[in-house]
């Protein structure tokens, strides 16, 4: 017999790196490491895109980005593309309801979620298509000014959140069902850029010396050509000073603690009801944040602050603890399934994802096709090793038993070649690398030349740098 109702709660660009649940003890985050106390921490999970609306198509599917074709934020999920968790619920009878960010293409396609409030999607219904340029666009100034604006301040992605936070305590207070199931996702946006945050959050971190990411100096920097040219697009090849990264990092432990206090306000709405003690909790975010580390910002690299996230699965009854087994944001279809007890579709019958009552050790894996990576880059990580492969440049290799930080590439030492091939073997069983970076790049030439094509877009630059509050 399944739970009766889960509670899904994401955040937009957490990494568990600052997380106190994870380890991190400057973050103030009491709501979020009192419910990883009472259940299950998962400290090897990711995404399967580190970039908002592929990862989150993968999310609600249980499906690869290159079996979606979601390959960017202009390619937004559309429910055509392959069923959703949330239209399996509602089949069988689950009420399902959705509050805050989703990042779909809009609000009337059969994505599966009949009732989205406060529903945010990719801007226009189509994204931005000036990324589908990818390696092809121009430096632009604005995303090193972004992270230098880091401070106090006003930002409508607060308010946005706090009205997620007084919606979801509303519906858990007052329309939640007590007669049927429930699946209640909610969706908040922070700690995600703007590097902006209210007062009251940014004076809790005065004075503290938060601790630097990894690699922050130049000096440490990776030297690999994917990240030279996205250091280049992002006007980053002169690094930030230590005074100007600690900044960010301020900023961003005060997004990450008024999340906390979001989370906190639906956990208690959730505590006061009959059936809290039926119902699971689940948190996770859709990718993290490199917040410097390698010299790098935000997301978009399968580096572990970007594509780590952190996921915490409290269930009444069951026993609390921590998985160290690879587990990723696909393993949530099989895993709400279960949890409500509902039967398997036919459709459903080569999901890749498992359910993380049942976690083991099998591979996990996250691909990206967009913006400043110019061709295809793939993750495989297993219980040990980290593979990542770039198209038509260096593969990296890292031990993350010795080497968490992944400060040390193995990929060129001969000692370490047949862990590569064997790595390799395994992720080509799983994407054809070539030609999936072929079918993505086909995609988005069809998207240019429908927007007038690359000069075109070249010319007037990026259009939306941060999708608009609805």
């Amino acid at each position: 017999m399944g739970d009766r109702n889960v509670l899904l709660i994401l955040a937009d660009q957490h990494t568990p790196r600052v997380l106190g649940a994870y380890g991190n003890r400057q973050v103030c985050t009491p709501n979020l490491d009192a419910l990883s106390r009472d259940g299950l921490r998962f400290d090897a999970a990711y995404c399967n895109s580190p970039l908002c609306a592929p990862s989150r198509a993968s999310l609600v599917t249980g499906r690869y980005v290159h079996q979606l074709a979601t390959w960017d934020n202009a390619a937004p999920y559309t429910g055509a593309e392959a069923s959703s968790w949330g239209a399996l619920a509602t089949r069988h009878g689950v009420e399902v309801t959705t509050i805050g960010k989703l990042h779909f293409r809009n609000t009337e396609d059969p994505t599966g979620f009949p009732d989205q409030r406060l529903a945010m999607h990719v801007a226009n219904g189509t994204g931005d298509p000036y990324p589908l340029l990818r390696g092809r666009m121009r430096t632009n100034p604005s995303e090193r000014a972004a992270l230098l604006a880091a401070g106090p301040g006003d930002c409508p992605y607060d308010r946005y959140d706090a009205d997620i936070a007084a919606e979801a305590v509303r519906y858990l207070t007052h329309e939640a069902s007590a007669d049927r199931p429930w699946l209640l996702t909610v969706s908040f946006l922070r700690p995600h850029d703007p590097y902006v945050v209210p007062p009251r959050y940014w004076e809790q971190y005065a004075g503290e010396a938060l601790p630097l990411p990894p690699a922050w100096a130049a000096d440490s920097w990776p030297r690999h050509p994917g990240y030279e040219l996205r250091r280049r697009l992002t006007d980053t090849e002169t690094g930030l000073t230590e005074q100007e990264i600690r900044r960010v990092l301020h900023a961003y432990y005060a997004l990450v603690t008024e999340t906390d206090d979001h989370v906190g306000q639906v956990l208690d709405a959730l505590a006061r009801r009959a059936d809290a003690g039926t119902t699971t909790v689940i948190y996770t975010a859709d990718h993290g944040d490199m917040l410097g580390a390698h010299g790098l910002w935000t997301k978009m690299t399968m580096y572990e602050d970007s594509v780590r996230v952190p996921l915490i699965v409290a269930r009444p009854g069951s026993a609390a603890g921590v998985v160290d087994a690879p587990v990723s944001l696909v393993d949530l279809y099989p895993t709400i399934r279960d949890l409500l007890d509902l039967p398997r579709a036919a459709e459903d019958a080569d999901l890749p994802g498992q359910s993380l009552l049942a976690a083991d050790d099998t591979p996990v894996f996250a691909e990206l096709h967009a913006s400043y990576a110019p061709s295809a880059v793939y993750m495989l990580r297993t219980a040990r090793h980290k593979l990542i492969h770039h198209v038509g440049a260096p593969p990296q290799l890292f031990d993350l038993d010795h080497d968490p930080d992944e400060l040390d590439d193995l990929a060129d030492r001969p000692e370490h070649a047949t862990t590569l091939a064997e790595l390799t073997a395994r992720l080509e069983r799983i994407v054809d690398p070539a030609g999936t970076d072929r079918a993505a790049k086909q995609s988005q030439q069809t998207r240019i030349d429908r927007a007038g094509g690359a000069a075109a877009l070249a010319a007037r630059g990026i259009g939306v740098h941060f999708t608009p509050v609805p």
